[in-house]
């Protein structure tokens, strides 16, 4: 199989009256589905169940998004044996085929783009933009590893040995428990599970319960292409009753997981006890989660850097792993920072994602309730210049909300937060806001906004973290581009879209013949 070199989606233009139109329709298209019945899929079968749970519109708290079967551990064990069996032959699958399953998944949304932004719009309160960036990188991931697996089907150069032939190739693991976030419900989701199963491993798809219905759409979308049965299988079901049961099943081969620091510890230590059964040392591929921040230099270009803090800060309502909850500032540009970080933060436009608003809501009561909270706490650990009060109550509105004069120590500046809340700390030399960055258990991303050559130099050796960024905001990773994933309690430095996530799914084998 040849293919043309990779390229990034390109976004859509919705200032565009044909794409706004489009957009319109795809959202009342959408809008005319609401509150069908999802059921789990298991082995290539629907399979409904008595107990369900609802998905609600985060901006309309009593829109009905759908309702979702529940699995219980014997449906778990159901699609583990399903996915067990339908292991012995896909493993077997040439890497072209499995490969082809992606390429078509996503021509398939590529066609249907405005609708699948549409549901995301709904469904978790995103903007216009910010569901067509998470659609492209849907869009993305799978032709990226379409052509990542064809590479690594090639098998590896060894050193030469006279009398002997020698290679090296890359075999999958197994069965895969894949555990989603809401917060990009198509691009992570989609690429969490096409890295599995291009690789020749099957899975058992656990959906958040914040974005069932999103999962529900791509599930249903990959058996319309004909995946084979057992493949994937969609297994949605509360945390608490499934979470450990799947995680530490026997015939588990791999966790794939993205979200909070607290689960993903709770995952990492509970997939290594071994348990009767089990003949393996289970992999756990995870992404945690950071405290991100941007450094603004006393040279740096103001209102870029001002900008791109805001960006970074309030896109999706912050709540992205690497939105920008921290910017540190050089005293010297201080006071003229907060001013137009201020002023840009003060004129967003708050109101229903329907509408293409830019601030929507948080995703949930929880959500809503945990930056309230936290609201609460920066006003007794610093400044509220912006913000810092509820939206409307139809649905769980926040406003952007900037802490200024923030220190080191705060728990507005060391605890992942994942909402609009920006804390600005002062820094008195460069030197010292790169050791600032550092002051926090996470590494996941940053940016740092300085035209000093030297100070650059010394930021890409110091700062610590996955993704740095020089003179752009630290959100917005491209697929290829920019491989994503951070270091300590950002994850297991593992690198989404980049040429060696592949691996942490397969095994390395080396075949000796002597001739």
């Amino acid at each position: 199989m040849t293919l043309t070199p990779f390229k990034n989606e390109p976004f859509v233009d919705f200032s565009s009256p044909e794409n706004d139109k489009a957009m319109r329709q795809a959202l009342e298209k959408v809008k005319s589905e609401l509150g069908k019945s999802y059921p789990l899929i298991i082995n290539g079968e629907p399979v409904f169940t008595n107990e369900t749970a609802p998905s609600y519109n985060p901006a309309n708290k009593d829109q009905l998004i759908g309702t979702v079967s529940q699995a219980d551990r014997i449906l778990v064990d159901q699609a583990m044996e399903a996915a067990t069996e339908a292991f012995q032959t896909w493993r077997y699958t040439s890497p072209e085929v499995r490969s082809s399953y992606l390429l078509k998944a996503a021509a398939a949304i590529r066609r249907r783009k405005f609708e699948f932004s549409a549901w995301m719009v709904l469904e978790t309160g995103k903007s216009w933009p910010e569901a067509d960036a998470d659609v492209a990188e849907a869009i993305d991931f799978m032709e990226y590893y379409a052509r990542e697996m064809l590479r690594l089907a090639v098998p590896v150069p060894l050193v030469p040995y006279a009398g002997e032939f020698n290679r090296q190739v890359y075999i999958p693991l197994g069965v895969g428990v894949v555990i989603p976030p809401w917060n990009f419900p198509l691009a992570i989701m989609s690429g969490m599970t096409t890295s599995a199963i291009v690789t020749g491993n099957t899975v058992l798809l656990k959906p958040s319960p914040n974005a069932p219905i999103i999962a529900a759409k791509f599930a249903e979308l990959m058996m319309e292409l004909g995946l084979p049965k057992g493949i994937i299988n969609y297994i949605p079901g509360h945390p608490e009753e499934m979470g450990d049961y799947m995680t530490g099943h026997p015939q588990t081969r791999f966790i794939s997981f993205t979200g909070s620091r607290e689960v993903g510890l709770h995952i990492v230590e509970h997939a290594n006890k071994r348990i009767p059964g089990q003949k393996w040392i289970k992999r756990v591929v995870a992404e945690m989660g950071g405290k991100d921040g941007i450094v603004v230099d006393c040279d740096a270009d103001l209102d870029a850097a001002a900008t791109a803090i805001v960006q970074s800060s309030f896109g999706f309502q912050g709540q992205k792993c690497s939105a920008a909850s921290r910017a540190i500032v050089h005293k010297d540009v201080y006071d003229e920072v907060v001013q137009k970080v201020v002023s840009l933060t003060n004129v967003l436009k708050m109101g229903n994602p329907e509408d293409n608003a830019y601030v929507g809501p948080v995703i949930d009561e929880k959500s809503f309730a945990k930056v309230q909270r936290y609201i609460e706490i920066g006003k007794s650990e610093a400044t509220l210049a912006a913000g810092g009060e509820a939206g409307p109550a139809h649905g769980f509105f926040v406003q952007p909300t900037v802490f200024i004069d923030a220190k080191p120590d705060n728990r507005l500046m060391q605890e992942e937060i994942f909402g609009p809340v920006l804390g600005i700390m002062k820094a008195e030399s460069f030197e010292e806001a790169i050791e600032l960055f550092n002051s926090t258990d996470y590494g996941l991303t940053g940016s740092v906004y300085s035209q000093n050559e030297e100070h650059l130099a010394y930021a890409s050796e110091r700062m610590f973290c996955g993704n740095l960024y020089f003179n752009r905001k630290c959100t917005g990773a491209f697929v290829g581009v920019h491989p994503f994933g951070g270091f300590n309690m950002s994850g297991t430095d593992s690198k989404t879209g980049g040429p060696d996530y592949l691996q942490l799914f397969m095994q390395a084998k080396v075949v000796s013949e002597k001739l």
